[in-house]
């Protein structure tokens, strides 16, 4: 059997720990609305395709934070400096099976998923690191008093924005080593020696910093008709599989082995449970099946896991800007019984995918001793997925 791949399991780490003073409004600008959302929610979501997100807040600021994203973030207090804020972050996610992270400034409620995604990509295809960026094309004055007093070319030079994608461990072993602070994360690696990709950015990714980039803000919202109101692109898919039972001592439901007098017959492992799940996100993607990604036909698929199917199709969804909103699977058996193992498959069909465990259902039910599953010949499963974007 081929060996799987190496996996990329990102997260994203928005920090939102300064009081924004400059940008006025009698509040961190990070609590303040544009669209008729605030900035930090607008930032949250833009990320949330990513996988799991944690926002660095604000000691005061925990409550109230609590409240406004409890359930859908992971919250961390952070320091007195940005790097500060940004190290206990990547200290929440040092041994969490996390490799590669996404450090995002809350201020930025505007990025695109298409520069989301040329970051990810990057980092997918092997760099160590990699960032938004777009070339300066004004020309670049020194001044002083009011007065210009030279020219700067502006040749190879770039307007940096986030998020700042990195793989974990070289960039925690950085921040660690960094006896500064920083103007960014690029900053940080390129000290220790990182290699840092350029990717494309986008001129609407603007940090907001100044009282007049909230008008802005609310200007490309409108061009976008993403204000407060407008309809999200909602995804519903469907998936439905079945496998017979045959030799075997054990079975594979929803990434859980559990024991039985018969095994499940497939070109896989047979996961019933998790081919349907995997089959509802391909349909709300509009992307097919399984077999379509991963045809039965190749030798190399042959015994292997289902998580690698299911994982594929979390990853494509975050690809195409959409996140995970919920997951629902059925499984239809007389036997085995599911119930004691629920819980267990929920919590790991959920970290496949990237997504909180209570955004996972696993239940089962019986056929009433009808049809082929309650003769016992084998088990189906039924799965729904929503996908969230926009």
């Amino acid at each position: 059997m081929t060996e799987a791949p190496s996996p990329f399991v990102p997260v994203a780490l928005v920090t939102a720990a300064g009081r924004g003073t400059r940008a006025g409004g009698g509040e961190p600008k990070q609590w303040r609305l544009v669209g008729g959302r605030s900035v930090l929610a607008r930032a949250v979501d833009a990320l949330a395709p990513v996988g799991r997100v944690v926002v660095v807040v604000h000691p005061d600021d925990m409550t109230r934070a609590i409240a406004a994203l409890g359930g859908r973030v992971t919250l961390v207090e952070g320091g007195e400096t940005r790097s500060e804020s940004v190290r206990a972050g990547l200290d929440l996610l040092e041994g969490s099976g996390v490799t590669h992270v996404l450090i995002h400034d809350g201020a930025r409620p505007l990025v695109s998923p298409a520069v989301i995604a040329g970051v990810l990509d990057a980092l997918r295809a092997g760099a160590d690191a990699a960032a938004p960026a777009l070339p300066v094309t004004d020309a670049l004055w020194t001044g002083a008093d009011g007065r210009v007093t030279g020219m700067r070319p502006r040749d190879g030079l770039f307007r940096a924005q986030t998020p700042q994608g990195f793989r974990l461990a070289p960039i925690l072993a950085a921040h660690r080593a960094a006896p500064e602070s920083a103007a960014d994360d690029v900053e940080i690696a390129h000290r220790a020696g990182i290699p840092v990709a350029i990717t494309a950015g986008a001129d609407d990714n603007i940090k907001l910093t100044w009282p007049g980039d909230f008008a802005r803000a609310d200007a490309i919202l409108r061009a976008r008709g993403g204000t407060e109101g407008t309809m999200t692109d909602v995804r519903l898919g469907n998936g439905y599989d079945v496998h017979a039972f045959g030799p075997g001592d054990h079975v594979w439901l929803c990434g859980i082995k559990v024991a039985h007098d018969a095994g499940l017959v497939g070109h896989s492992d047979a996961d019933v449970g998790m081919h349907a799940l995997t089959d509802a996100i391909y349909g709300a993607l509009a992307q097919g099946d399984i077999g379509r990604h991963f045809p039965p036909s190749d030798p190399q698929w042959k015994g292997a896991a289902s998580e690698i199917f299911l994982r594929h199709a979390a990853d494509l969804a975050r690809e195409k800007g959409f996140r995970i909103g919920n997951a629902d699977v059925t499984l239809v058996c007389e036997m085995p019984k599911v119930g004691p193992h629920a819980a267990a498959m929920q919590d790991r069909l959920a970290a496949i995918m990237g997504v909180d465990a209570d955004r996972v259902s696993v239940k089962a039910t019986t056929s009433e001793r009808l049809g082929f599953t309650g003769r016992r010949e084998g088990i189906a499963a039924l799965a729904t997925a929503t996908l969230i974007g926009g």
